[in-house]
């Protein structure tokens, strides 16, 4: 008996490189706005790590050995950066190409399907987290605050925070009505940059909000950095990755299947 699969038309042709390959020639003449978000991690780098570091003098690393203040919190920062790029690239970027510019319209007359748009927009908005966490990870390096050959993974790691990040904002930018409703995601994106042991030890919180913190994306995007960067290393880092692997099928799938509806029907 043969059984046929029936696949709804245009949902998927495999040309996710297109959209990558779009936004690559719009933002060519933009660059500097492109590399503009390296910046805010650098300066509370060097305004809290180092200047207010200079107060707190050392913490407790991962791996139970005194680390100076800079180093607790450069890994933090490096998370916080991943996630800041691939957001504002998958929430702000696509809302306006959704809603007003009317770019997905354009591309879903071409054999491009919504799983090609998804697919090439969380890419991109990888593409643009990676370049912070690099530029980022490079001055680390500068400053001394690498002391693991493990940091060689600390690059696909943030690549795979901003993936987690960039899926899950592509899906809810589909949700959003109107430019008021970005308020929402500011919500949630400062009290995670503050609260999921950026500055500070996870242990300074009561019980129930460290249960809460420990549920946040970042605290675990954050607990990877800190371990590759230390090489404080155990097998606990594979729930993290586990984490942002779900982040980015859960999203994915969320998104592609938003558009699908919004554009096609």
């Amino acid at each position: 008996m043969t059984v046929l699969r029936i696949v709804p038309m245009g949902s998927y042709a495999g040309r996710a490189r297109a959209v990558i390959e779009r936004s690559a020639l719009v933002n060519r003449r933009n660059w500097l706005l492109v590399v503009s978000g390296v910046f805010e991690p650098l300066f509370y780098l060097f305004a809290l790590g180092i200047g207010f570091g200079g107060i707190v003098g050392t913490l407790t690393g991962p791996d139970g050995s005194p680390i100076s203040y800079a180093a607790y919190v450069a890994p933090g920062l490096l998370a916080a950066s991943a996630m800041n790029g691939a957001i504002h690239d998958s929430t702000f970027n696509i809302f306006l190409k959704l809603k007003y510019a009317k770019v997905y319209d354009a591309m879903l007359a071409t054999p491009l399907g919504p799983t090609d748009v998804a697919l090439g927009e969380t890419s991109w908005s990888l593409i643009r987290g990676g370049i912070y966490a690099a530029g980022f990870l490079a001055v680390m390096a500068a400053l001394g605050l690498i002391s693991s050959p493990w940091a060689l993974l600390a690059l696909p790691a943030a690549l795979l925070v901003a993936f987690g990040f960039a899926a899950v904002g592509m899906g809810a930018a589909t949700l959003m009505r109107s430019w008021q409703d970005f308020d929402l995601i500011l919500l949630v994106q400062m009290p995670m940059f503050l609260f999921s042991t950026t500055f500070f030890p996870i242990t300074v919180y009561p019980e129930p909000i460290r249960i809460a913190v420990e549920c946040f994306p970042l605290y675990h995007g954050i607990e990877l950095m800190r371990a590759l960067t230390s090489g404080a290393v155990t097998w606990g880092i594979l729930g993290h990755v586990a984490y942002f692997a779900i982040m980015v099928a859960a999203g994915g799938w969320f998104a592609a299947r938003r558009l699908g509806t919004l554009l096609l029907t």
